[in-house]
């Protein structure tokens, strides 16, 4: 995957992520906070990661875990929102993909 692409491709997955905790979250009785601490951030890293930052990157494959963990957890315990939790989790599984993809090539691709 070309880094362009890669770029492409994990800041269309952070948006999307951003849109599914959106919607998800619109109709919340702590709007604010729930925006705040779950779509402020997928935003901000698909800025940082369309404006080439490095750490971008980084911390997008970190917040994923959290992400996946907090899909995981909201799919097992409030069956009402679980396409929204399993939306989540999908999403954070492609980021933690995509954002590791360099590193798992450099370490695993082929040595000439």
């Amino acid at each position: 995957m070309s880094p362009r692409v890669q770029k492409w491709t994990l800041a269309t997955l952070l948006l999307a992520l951003a849109a599914v905790f959106a919607i998800w979250f619109a109709h919340d009785r702590h709007w604010l906070a729930s925006q705040l601490v779950f779509t402020a951030p997928p935003l901000l890293l698909a800025v940082g990661v369309l404006s080439g930052r490095g750490k971008a990157t980084f911390w997008a494959g970190v917040l994923s875990l959290f992400w996946f963990s907090h899909g995981v957890m909201s799919a097992w315990s409030h069956p009402e929102t679980a396409r929204w939790a399993w939306a989540e989790l999908l999403l954070a599984l492609a980021v933690i993909g995509v954002s590791s993809a360099p590193g798992l090539h450099r370490r695993f691709g082929r040595t000439r």
